[in-house]
């Protein structure tokens, strides 16, 4: 044995043996390693981006109110009524000479009077056959009738429809004279108001305009 050591020992085979057992070790420690270093060297695969879902996001869309469209809020037709009472406003008064509209308040008392034109309860209405008595204060709604002469219009509505007067006759009375209110043959619509018009205090005449009816509708 001892002599076969030192031949081998001699040789070329002792060098070869010694590579191989180098060898071997070398590949067992590769393979100890091998893994580790293929997790650590690995290509992070990622998914093709077709293949990645997006998450749905839900968009919530304004809900639209539709806004009703405005209209315009009319005033209701005037209903004059066609057996008015004391208080009632029984129809309107327009003198185109002044351009004024007024309302006719039946009765004549002051608590009418302070309303409107009042219509003497006593007389027939607008449009009928006899007088119609219509009266106001001077300082209020006929400020300005002085300015209303003969062949000037009067206008008036009611339930029964619409009259025009056409002024025929101007008169200044006393106070007292209870000819203003006389029946008459046709269909007559007398005016009245407190004269003098710059009168300071109680006035002590009326300036009376007397109209014949000329058309209905």
């Amino acid at each position: 044995m001892i002599v076969f050591g030192l031949w081998f020992s001699g040789t070329q085979a002792a060098t070869f043996a010694k590579g191989y057992l180098l060898y071997k070790a070398d590949s067992v420690s590769a393979e100890d390693f091998a893994p580790k270093l293929q997790t650590t060297n690995a290509k992070v695969s990622l998914p093709d981006a077709e293949a990645v879902e997006s998450p749905e996001v839900s968009i919530e869309e304004p809900e639209i109110i539709e806004k009703p469209a405005e209209t315009t809020q009319l005033p209701k037709d005037i209903r004059y009524p066609s057996d008015p009472q004391i208080g009632d406003l029984m129809g309107e008064l327009i003198i185109p000479k002044l351009g004024a509209s007024l309302p006719i308040i039946h009765g004549t008392d002051e608590d009418e009077l302070e309303k409107g034109v009042g219509h003497y309860a006593g007389s027939v209405l607008p449009g009928e056959d006899d007088n119609s008595v219509l009266s106001g204060h001077r300082d209020t709604v006929f400020r300005e009738l002085g300015k209303v002469g003969k062949g000037d219009e009067f206008i008036v509505h009611t339930a029964d429809g619409t009259f025009t007067y056409r002024v025929r006759q101007v008169r200044i009375v006393d106070e007292d004279d209870r000819t203003v209110i006389v029946p008459k043959p046709r269909a007559t619509l007398t005016v009245s108001t407190c004269y003098p018009f710059d009168f300071v205090g109680y006035a002590p005449e009326r300036y009376i305009l007397v109209a014949d009816l000329v058309s209905s509708s």
